[in-house]
């Protein structure tokens, strides 16, 4: 799934530009639906390869790897957030168990915030405050659909995420 995001990203997604504001950052999937553990060092360090390979051969200089490693530090607290719980059940945490309204505002979140750094690396100027703002909106919900599609069409009702 690793490889098969970072070409998918760079490949096809980095080359949709569509008004000059929408480019989905897709590959934030992997944090979304990386497996659930307490206290996982190898997740962090795979999702800041992910975005470093992203940056790579994106030429972006470190901001999806940035994004990327933030998001994925804040995954089981904001996880925990959303689900009013103050311990997580790891083993069988599925995204497939959740109701959707949970669901999908996890991945609202997750991806806002995401694409919030990106843009706000990008630009670095307070006075861009409305570029950032539309820029993340237009791609977060762009993105959010992407996803979306692709948990209905990629997985099935006996697969635990």
């Amino acid at each position: 799934m690793f490889v098969g995001l970072i070409l998918l990203q760079v490949v096809i997604l980095n080359n949709i530009n569509f008004l000059g504001y929408i480019n989905p950052y897709f590959y934030v999937v992997f944090i979304l639906f990386y497996p659930f553990k307490k206290l996982d060092s190898a997740f962090l360090i795979l999702s800041f390869l992910l975005g470093l390979s992203i940056d790579f051969f994106s030429n972006s200089g470190g901001i999806n790897a940035a994004a990327t490693l933030f998001v994925a530090y804040l995954r089981i607290p904001i996880v925990k957030a959303v689900l009013g719980k103050t311990e997580l059940e790891y083993s069988g945490f599925s995204f497939r168990k959740l109701k959707f309204g949970k669901f999908l505002s996890i991945i609202v979140i997750i991806t806002f915030l995401h694409h919030f750094i990106i843009f706000s690396l990008e630009y670095f100027n307070f006075k861009n405050i409305d570029l950032i703002l539309l820029k993340t909106l237009l791609t977060g919900i762009f993105t959010i659909i992407l996803i979306l599609i692709s948990f209905i069409f990629f997985t099935n009702k006996h697969a635990s995420y």
